[in-house]
C-alpha cells in the first residue's frame, strides 16, 4: 500500500511527518511517497540519520501556510506540497493521502482535485472526539457552515461506516445536534433531517443537547459545520481550562501537593483519555478516495499514528460501503 504524504504540512513539519512516516514504514510495511522540497526532505533525513531512500520523493515548490484561505490550493498554491500530494492521489499514484496542513486547504483540494464519491453533495470534516467512557465522531466540523437536511443524512451514514469499519464500534448509534431531544425541536432543517435519518439505514437515535454530547449518547454526532466547529472549539477549550483548574489545586499547598502525588497516576490517565491526539486526526469523508487531515500539530508519533488509521481506511473499504449505502437510501427514496 502506497501513501502519500504532505511532508510540508504542519506546525512540526518536515521534521515529525518525515520521523512519523518512517516510523509507519518500519512499523506498518507501508510505501510512503513524501510531497515538497526534495533538498529540505533529504537534507533533514541526513541530519536525523533517516535513509532518505526508502522514500519516494516528489518536488513540490511551495507550501500553503496555515493563514492562508483554503482556496488558494486552486490559485496561488496549485503548486503546493499538498496540491501536488493530492493530484498524485487522484491520477491513481497512491491509495490515500495525509497532511497534517491548512484543514480548509485540505477539504478544497480533496473535494476539486480528488472529487466527491457519486451522489455526495458536499464532504465533511469528520475528527474523533474523546468522551467520558469512550469516543465519537463530530460530523462535520467546520467543512460545510450551511446545510440541507439531506447533507445531514449523508453525513450521519459516512460517519456510521466509518466508526464501524475503522474503529470497529458494533452498530454506531447516529445523533443529531440540537437545542432538545424532542422531535419537534430545532430549525426546519434540523426537523427534516431528523425525518431523513430515520428512515437511513444507520441506527438513529434521536436529537443530542449540547451539555449530553461528552457523555456518550452516540457513537455519531451530526451537525452543521458552524455548529460542528462550535461544539469543537467550545469543547477542547473547556477540556485545557479544566486541566489547567486541576494542576492549580494541586499545586497550592504543601497538603494538595501530597495529595497529588497519591492520585498523579490517575490524572495521567485522564489527561491521556482526553487528548485528542490518540487518534492522529481526521478523515475528509465523502471523497472519491481517502483522504486524511492530521493534527496541525503533530508530532512524529500522532503522525504515525494518523498514517495507521489512513491505513485502515483503506483496508477496510471505507469508500465502497459508504457507495453502497448511497444506493440503498437511493433507492428507498
Amino acid at each position: 500500500m502506497r501513501i502519500i504524504v504532505d511532508a510540508f504540512g504542519g506546525d512540526n513539519a518536515p521534521l515529525d511527518i518525515i520521523k512519523g512516516s518512517a516510523d509507519a514504514i518500519k512499523e506498518l510495511g507501508v510505501d510512503i511517497t513524501l510531497t515538497g522540497d526534495e533538498n529540505t526532505i533529504k537534507r533533514v533525513c541526513s541530519e536525523q540519520g533517516i535513509d532518505a531512500e526508502q522514500f519516494t520523493i516528489v518536488h513540490a515548490d511551495s507550501v500553503i501556510s496555515q493563514n492562508e484561505a483554503g482556496t488558494e490550493i486552486m490559485k496561488s498554491k496549485a503548486d503546493c506540497s499538498m496540491a501536488v500530494g493530492l493530484r498524485l492521489l487522484a491520477a491513481g499514484e497512491g491509495d490515500a493521502f495525509i497532511s497534517a496542513g491548512n484543514s480548509g486547504a485540505v477539504c478544497v483540494g480533496a473535494t476539486l482535485i480528488v472529487k466527491r464519491i457519486k451522489g455526495i453533495s458536499r464532504p465533511g470534516f469528520a475528527p474523533i472526539i474523546p468522551g467520558v467512557k469512550g469516543h465519537f465522531m463530530l460530523m462535520d466540523s467546520g467543512a460545510n457552515l450551511q446545510c440541507r437536511p439531506e447533507m445531514l443524512r449523508q453525513f450521519g451514514i459516512m460517519g456510521s461506516v466509518y466508526m464501524n469499519k475503522v474503529i470497529g464500534v458494533e452498530n454506531p448509534r447516529v445523533g443529531l445536534a440540537n437545542v432538545g431531544t424532542e422531535e419537534h425541536k430545532g430549525t426546519e432543517i434540523q426537523q427534516e433531517a431528523y425525518a431523513l435519518l430515520q428512515k437511513a439505514p444507520v441506527n438513529f437515535i434521536g436529537n443530542v443537547e449540547g451539555r449530553d454530547v461528552p457523555n456518550d449518547v452516540c457513537d455519531v454526532l451530526v451537525c452543521d459545520g458552524f455548529t460542528g466547529n462550535l461544539i469543537l472549539k467550545t469543547y477542547e477549550g473547556v477540556a485545557i481550562a479544566l486541566m489547567k483548574k486541576i494542576k492549580g489545586i494541586f499545586i497550592k499547598n504543601l497538603k494538595n501537593k501530597i495529595a497529588a502525588a497519591l492520585v498523579m497516576k490517575d490524572v495521567k490517565g485522564l489527561k491521556k483519555q482526553f487528548d485528542y491526539s490518540e487518534h492522529g486526526g481526521a478523515p475528509i469523508l465523502g471523497v472519491k478516495k481517502p483522504v486524511f487531515k492530521a493534527h496541525g500539530n503533530a508530532d512524529a508519533v500522532t503522525f504515525k499514528n494518523a498514517i495507521k488509521l489512513t491505513v485502515q481506511y483503506v483496508e477496510r473499504n471505507v469508500i465502497g460501503e459508504i457507495s453502497d449505502a448511497l444506493e440503498k437510501i437511493k433507492t428507498e427514496d
